[in-house]
């Protein structure tokens, strides 16, 4: 299968790296004359799609299937005239995106299910989460501990405060889980355990989950109940912080998420893009085979610069370009990373792994040791 990735930053390396395992053909399209992904496709075509109409049909004309990588509704809106035209598969739900992309109409949504989500100020007190209501991942959020913070917030952001999400902060751990669906059958796969940096980006996923059964259970029926109430096609991610014992949902996004689809691969095996090949292309709700053992895995992200070795969020890997696939990097089973072609400083996403959780930790462990070795740090500390 030949399918087009169309956005080279970080849900475009999530996207080109599974195309990869999927044996798949991979043709990157991107505005930018180097993004970070374009080392890990088959072909790269500089192009902006939304101003450069007329070159869209000539690069995609061979393609089974287009995979959007990019968050921008008007791109976006471009690639699904282009998609039409040609008369090739779009992996997009426009309908589930226009609610997904907005956290103040996902929120509206959460509240009409009766689905537990923080609650928003003024009716809670401090200290707040402030996000912008379009943007994903850490982009724009801060918190604010203290009334004088709150309002210098308020002033600094004027009119813009209708735009932006308030919410309680809560201090509980973060998980993930994918929804797919299609024709009303949905399946909700892996939960996955979420580490953030000091900037709220996500620096770490472990899989599985260190979650009672209980637990599991009750946030894939929160993931199912809103992949049914959006009559869902394709896929979806639901992100959710547990405050005593009750999973609230932070936010939702149907598009191919960034970094868990790969943990999620790595430890059940199961391929997400391979999965919106068969929704989108075939037409078929995929079979998703039970995996009663999976396998540990521990996947983050390092830079390495004259601060030292830090482990910070995923932000870093859309920085950078010259991205390659290493086997075997440092005792990693597989990294992503720009070391070969970056000497001081550089950057890598690392997929350790192992029979269990504990045993990928330990493997990860001398990982990192064997990378502070090579960089001649010795202090094991993180």
């Amino acid at each position: 299968m030949i399918v087009a990735i169309v956005g080279g930053k970080l849900q475009g390396i999530e996207a080109a790296f599974l195309a990869r395992e999927a044996g798949w053909e991979v043709i990157l399209i991107d505005k930018k004359q180097s993004p970070p992904a374009a080392g890990l496709c088959s072909s790269f075509y500089q192009c902006d799609i939304v101003k450069d109409v007329s070159s869209l049909p000539r690069i995609i004309e061979q393609v089974d299937l287009i995979i959007p990588a990019v968050e921008n509704v008007t791109a976006l809106g471009a690639l699904q005239r282009g998609a039409a035209e040609a008369n090739i598969p779009l992996a997009y739900d426009a309908e589930a995106y226009f609610i997904t992309h907005s956290k103040k109409r996902s929120n509206r949504l959460f509240e009409k299910l009766g689905i537990p989500l923080p609650q928003s100020w003024p009716q809670c007190g401090l200290p707040l989460i402030v996000k912008p209501s379009t943007s994903s991942g850490s982009r724009g959020v801060s918190r604010l501990g203290t009334e004088q913070e709150l309002d210098v917030f308020i002033k600094q952001i004027g009119s813009g405060l209708k735009h932006s999400v308030l919410q309680e902060y809560v201090a509980g751990p973060s998980y993930s889980i994918e929804v797919l669906g299609l024709a009303g059958h949905y399946v909700a796969l892996q939960v996955t355990e979420l580490e953030m940096d000091s900037h709220y980006d996500c620096n770490r996923v472990l899989v599985p989950a260190e979650i009672p059964e209980s637990l599991d259970k009750q946030i894939k029926e929160i993931a199912l109940t809103i992949a049914q109430s959006l009559h869902l096609k394709g896929i979806m991610d639901v992100e959710v912080i547990l405050d005593h014992e009750v999973p609230k949902v932070l936010e939702i996004d149907a598009r191919l998420p960034s970094q868990t689809p790969t943990a999620v691969y790595e430890s059940m095996g199961i391929n997400m893009l391979e999965l919106l090949g068969d929704i989108f292309v075939t037409g078929i709700m995929p079979g998703i085979p039970e995996i009663k053992a999976p396998r540990g895995v521990v996947y983050e992200h390092i830079k390495v610069s004259q601060n030292g070795l830090e482990f910070m969020g995923e932000h870093i890997m859309g920085e950078v370009d010259s991205l390659e696939i290493v086997p075997d990097f440092f005792g990693a089973d597989i990294s992503v990373t720009n070391f070969n072609s970056s000497p001081f400083p550089w950057v890598a996403t690392l997929i350790t792994t192992g029979e269990s959780r504990d045993q990928a930790w330990l493997k990860r462990q001398q990982v990192i040791e064997n990378i502070r070795s090579y960089e001649g740090e010795y202090d094991t500390s993180h």
